[in-house]
């Protein structure tokens, strides 16, 4: 078992059929602007796949409510922006319906996907699973007349009338945007509100305006070759009771070039790692402030390998430097 790719076609995951009861949530793994719409050609359907490895997801508190949330969620930057009715969309209901029928909930999206809040929407509607979500979407405009367009297109494209998070997308006229996002929340149209950035450098400037405007969530980069968010912003983020989004847990893919035909640590069985996907998931997972990683794929079979990642043991802070040394 050397790569995802070798895990996913030589182990045959938990059978269909298992009781999961439906659990609240969805988000994404990329905030950075959108990438160009697919233009491949579109591939057959898959045939069905299995829901997800035995055993319930990990679910973390969200600090303003209590409310629990499963700790692996979903995006859909680039894997969702695909054309309607295409070979991709097919495949695409496959990958969503493993997603919920495994215990995920939460679903990250934003406006500035290209058609990926068209595609999320019309799958939560033709599958009958946006009572099962936890749909995370943001705020992406400059000025208050552009976000309350944004916003009722938003609502239009998702084929929702509220969704549980709006976020702020990386601080974007964030003095206009979050002030915003309160009033529809005292609205009833949202039932929490955030921050977003992807990058190092937004990490102060994110810091600094969590403290003074107390969001209910924030969402920032983090993984084994970005792990600088536990210097400063997710302890800070622990201390003043905001929940955390995990993006780029993958670094946008670039870990899998990087672990090509790469062992495990020895171990990765000992917490339940079957794959370095799951054990990328895991890293971010293992930090206390982290509510859940929102990695994004259009494939069924790496959905059910995302799963995985929140059954087993968490990483100890030896196993966590050890990644982060193994991968500097």
């Amino acid at each position: 078992m050397t790569s995802r790719r070798d895990f996913l076609t030589s182990t045959t995951l938990a059978a269909t059929g298992l009781a999961l009861a439906p659990l609240a949530a969805c988000s994404r793994e990329n905030p950075a602007p959108p990438a160009a719409p697919a233009t491949s050609a579109p591939t057959p359907p898959v045939a069905s796949a299995p829901a997800a490895e035995a055993g319930p997801l990990l679910t973390r508190a969200i600090p303003a409510t209590g409310e629990r949330i499963p700790a692996i969620g979903a995006g859909t930057s680039g894997s969702y922006e695909v054309p309607m009715g295409s070979g991709e969309f097919e495949t695409l209901k496959e990958t969503i319906r493993v997603f919920f029928e495994g215990g995920g909930s939460v679903f990250d999206t934003s406006p500035n996907y290209s058609n990926a809040d068209e595609v999320l929407g019309a799958l939560l509607d033709e599958g009958g699973w946006r009572e099962r979500c936890f749909l995370a979407t943001k705020i992406a405009e400059d000025d208050r007349a552009a976000m309350e367009a944004q916003w009722a297109e938003t609502l239009r494209r998702l084929r929702t009338d509220r969704v549980e998070l709006l976020q702020v997308h990386n601080l974007r006229a964030w003095e206009i945007a979050l002030p915003y996002a309160r009033e529809l929340k005292e609205q009833g149209l949202t039932k929490y509100i955030g921050l977003t950035h992807y990058l190092e450098s937004g990490h102060a400037d994110l810091e600094r305006i969590m403290r003074a405007e107390r969001p209910d969530f924030i969402q920032i980069n983090y993984s084994v070759t970005a792990p600088q968010a536990a210097d400063s912003l997710l302890p800070a983020a622990q201390e003043l009771g905001v929940a955390v989004l995990i993006n780029r847990a993958f670094d946008d893919g670039k870990l899998f070039a990087q672990v090509k035909d790469k062992p495990l640590p020895a171990w990765a069985e000992g917490v339940g790692a079957a794959s370095w996907a799951q054990l990328f998931l895991k890293f971010a997972i293992s930090h206390p402030a982290v509510t859940a990683v929102i990695p994004a794929t259009g494939k069924p079979d790496r959905q059910a390998d995302n799963l995985g990642a929140g059954t087993g043991a968490l990483l100890d802070e030896d196993q966590q430097a050890e990644l982060i040394r193994m991968f500097a």
